[in-house]
């Protein structure tokens, strides 16, 4: 008695002369949902799907099934219970399809259903975001972003790094103002906590705590920003992959984040085949190619006043950006980061020690009293996906930065105290999950990685 499971491992081991499919009269009994149902009067054809695989199982049937008319007329969408005969078909499109002897109905589908046997534009799945998880872009997009999660925990866990749950509400902001205010009273916004509580946009604050008790550490989950933003790549709510490692500088963050960065690309290729295949083959068709090229090319280093000199050079010899006013300070646009790493290094690229006024308070001052040890990884197609700095471990430099930055030290002072308290050196980095999906898959908008978005003046579900 053959199941999904089955069937599954026969499609990704292409056993065609192995024991198991020698035999051409194996029963299969499967639940699933019809993905297509075609009759042409006298024989039909219906691809089933049971969510656990990308790829459908094909069902034939033909006149003498007694209730032939009754599934002739299932539309896409029904949810059913079949079994049949597992029959080879290695000449065909398909290597076996299933022959049926009985079905029954577990659940029918209203003619109004939505997704029909046509291509849909992306926007208009949006506004079925319920239902979008039932085609095959979605599929693999929802897929994907699973094997991915795996793939920062074991990647982390087998190197000893500790999962730390870091608080989602919190009543400090290390990147920026732009954080939504939790309110639990009307007449007094703050009672609930008796201070002002915000949606984290970070948990790198809290666990570098925990780096300097279990050196390794790192945070996985879901963070808040109230940009008003409406490009491809802001959402108000996303993951982040926040690593902390003690007793490391930015050398070793960069080494972490090449590491981290190929350890996902092999096992997404290897743990979601036909996934890649499917994006490689309709959304991106050099997505394999790139993918590949980072993991055979090795990444670079260039410093940001290099980066600079690069970009004025371009525009001298003609290349129009559409921002040409390049300057110490800058925050270097994408089509500048592009620029560099698909024209210039034609590879991944680390940018190193970038101005101290654009950059965070908590990354460490470099000696040169300019720039500050941050770095951020370019790759070809996307620009910046990952940024990172060796974290400011002098109390008295930290101290003078916050109150350069006029924040409130009381809010602070435990942050303070880890530098008071056996502190010592230490780096870490953060990706946004949901662009490093969109650069797995080759999907543009955020949008379409995320289960149910939720953007600037957007939140249907």
């Amino acid at each position: 008695m053959f199941d999904f499971k089955t069937i599954r491992e026969l499609y990704e081991t292409c056993l065609y002369g192995d024991e198991l499919l020698k035999d051409s009269t194996d029963e299969v009994g499967l639940e699933g949902w019809i993905r297509t149902n075609r009759d042409n009067g006298s024989i039909g054809f219906i691809e089933l799907n049971d969510g656990t695989y990308f790829k459908n199982a094909q069902l034939v049937y033909d006149k003498n099934l007694k209730n032939y008319n009754e599934i002739s007329h299932l539309l896409s969408g029904a949810a059913i219970q079949i079994k049949g005969k597992f029959v080879l078909t290695p000449n065909m499109k398909q290597p076996f399809e299933i022959h049926l002897e009985e079905l029954v109905i577990l659940g029918d589908c209203d003619e109004s259903y939505p997704l029909q046997k046509k291509r849909h534009s992306f926007e208009y799945l949006r506004e079925i975001a319920h239902l979008r998880p039932r085609t095959n872009t979605f599929n693999a997009v929802f897929r994907l972003r699973s094997v991915l999660s795996m793939a920062i925990h074991e990647f982390f866990q087998n190197q000893g790094f500790v999962y730390v749950h870091t608080p989602i509400l919190t009543g400090i902001s290390c990147e920026g103002d732009n954080m939504f205010h939790c309110v639990t009273n009307d007449k007094d916004p703050n009672a609930y906590f008796n201070r002002k509580a915000l949606l984290s946009g970070s948990g790198q604050i809290h666990v570098e705590a925990f780096a300097m008790a279990f050196r390794d550490v790192y945070t996985f989950g879901p963070t808040f920003r109230s940009e008003k933003s409406n490009t491809k790549t802001h959402a108000a709510e996303f993951w982040m992959i926040e690593p902390e490692i003690a007793f490391a500088d930015l050398e070793d963050d960069m080494q972490l984040i090449e590491d981290c960065l190929i350890f996902c690309i092999n096992y997404c290729f290897e743990n979601a085949p036909e996934e890649m295949n499917f994006f490689n083959t309709f959304v991106d068709k050099n997505l394999k190619s790139r993918l590949e090229h980072i993991l055979k090319t090795p990444f670079r280093k260039m410093e940001y006043k290099e980066a600079l000199e690069i970009l004025q050079n371009a525009i001298k010899n003609g290349h129009n950006f559409e921002n040409k006013d390049i300057y110490w300070g800058l925050d270097l646009q994408s089509e500048h980061e592009r620029y560099i790493t698909e024209e210039v290094v034609k590879g991944p690229v680390f940018i190193i020690n970038y101005p101290r006024e654009i950059k965070s308070f908590y990354m460490r001052d470099n000696d040169d009293g300019k720039t500050v040890a941050a770095c951020d990884l370019l790759v070809p197609g996307i620009g910046e996906l990952v940024g990172g700095s060796q974290r400011e471990e002098r109390y008295d430099v930290l101290l003078k930065k916050m109150q350069e930055a006029n924040m409130n030290i009381a809010d602070y002072q435990w942050y303070l105290d880890l530098r008071k308290f056996g502190g010592c050196k230490h780096a870490g980095f953060g990706i946004g999950f949901e662009r490093l999906v969109m650069y797995l898959s080759g999907i543009e908008n955020i949008r379409d990685v995320e289960p149910f978005p939720r953007t600037y003046k957007s939140m249907e579900y």
